[in-house]
């Protein structure tokens, strides 16, 4: 009889609880509450989480490219090379190299020499060819003042090179396309283009025009360009004022920002020409310009020229808060780039000694951008601008 009657008591007990969860509190909108979800919807790991590989930052590069300026080479230089010369390979581009750009996934590096652009196999260490320009110079000197190539950049996606290119009295950005190896077009741009930038899209170029105080922004489809006049200490001097452009970076947000002096960078939006300045206290005639990773910017400052009274020195500063740190240098320089030292991961800043000044020389300081501490090296032939090498084949 006991048996009988606890049967039916057991099923009716378990169809209760069946009842009971089909009745689980939902959300508003009815979908299963969280708890019931992460329940439910997680899958028993069979590996620990962390022994999942994460994906692979890119590798910082090891070595950077110079042009010798005086000479006629890009060089492969190991900034971690305090002994001796710091190069560990050398391509012969062409006379008076200048400017120098990299596009890393076709391992091709691009020279504004004075005569053409040397097209630099990286893997092979080899210049594959040299594209003339529209009005190459009929006879090469060497220095600030040269005839022919001058800033250099390349598109993102590597079709096409875009050289300013001094022709004594004006300046042009001529566009070359990388598939045929010749210059497509020529665009009259300000005087002495120093620097030359791409958008991020592709869309513009813009050549930063050092005896004309002006940013040229060239159409890349149209090969039509506007002047936007950037001259925050005004244009008194003229040619003899200091107080003129140099080199740029270009920001996240596509904004240009270019230092003046030690006294201010300024910020300019190449789409509607306003511009805006952030104060620095560096107080040194500034050439070169980088951005770190986090989007300081790094300055080189050559001494007291025109309004600036300091002497020669390397200025980090953060653009958002206005954050500046100073070090005085004994020497000058002309550019500036970032590099990773290998042995411990710290943050590098390397200013190369150039060949726009009285006061170039062979040679490059190293500075620590945590620390500010600096070491020098040598790097024979005028080192004018210095990039990143991409990584690939060892020298």
């Amino acid at each position: 009889m006991r048996r009988a009657f606890l049967l039916p008591t057991i099923v009716t007990l378990i169809l209760a609880l069946f009842a009971l969860a089909a009745c689980t509190p939902s959300t508003a909108d009815g979908a299963p509450s969280p708890t019931t979800t992460a329940t439910t919807a997680a899958p028993t790991p069979t590996t620990p989480r962390s022994s999942v590989p994460e994906p692979a930052a890119p590798a910082p590069a090891r070595y950077l490219l110079a042009t010798q300026a005086e000479s006629d080479g890009l060089v492969v230089v190991d900034p971690a090379d305090r002994e001796g010369t710091a190069v560990v390979g050398r391509v012969e581009v062409g006379e008076a190299p200048w400017g120098v750009a990299v596009h890393g996934a076709t391992q091709r590096a691009y020279v504004a020499t004075a005569r053409g652009v040397a097209v630099v196999d990286l893997a092979a260490r080899a210049r594959v060819a040299l594209v003339p320009y529209r009005d190459a110079p009929a006879q090469v000197t060497y220095g600030e003042y040269r005839l022919g190539g001058t800033g250099i950049a390349v598109s993102p996606d590597g079709r096409r090179v875009y050289v300013a290119v001094n022709r004594g009295g004006t300046s042009a950005l001529e566009t070359v396309d990388v598939a045929s190896r010749r210059v497509v077009a020529s665009t009259p741009v300000g005087l002495r283009p120093f620097d030359v930038l791409v958008s991020a899209d592709g869309r513009e170029a813009y050549t930063v025009d050092h005896d004309a105080f002006s940013v040229h922004v060239v159409d890349t489809r149209t090969f039509e360009a506007r002047r936007i006049e950037v001259a925050p200490f005004g244009t008194e001097g003229g040619l003899a004022s200091f107080e003129k452009p140099h080199y740029a970076v270009l920001d996240d947000d596509g904004t240009l920002l270019l230092p003046y002096q030690g006294r201010v960078v300024v910020r300019l939006d190449p789409a509607t020409g306003r511009t805006s300045t952030i104060r620095q206290t560096a107080d040194s005639h500034q050439h070169g310009v980088t951005r770190t990773p986090d989007g300081r910017l790094v300055v080189v400052g050559d001494g007291p020229f025109g309004n600036a009274g300091g002497g020669p020195n390397v200025a980090v500063l953060d653009p958002a808060t206005g954050d500046e740190r100073v070090k005085a240098l004994d020497r000058t320089h002309e550019t500036v780039t970032t590099w990773t030292d290998p042995a411990d991961g710290a943050l590098m800043a390397v200013l190369a000694g150039g060949y726009t000044q009285s006061g170039a020389w062979d040679g490059a300081t190293v500075v620590d951008l945590a620390t500010l501490e600096t070491y020098e090296i040598q790097i024979p032939g005028r080192p004018q601008v210095v990039v990143p090498l991409p990584e690939g084949p060892t020298p």
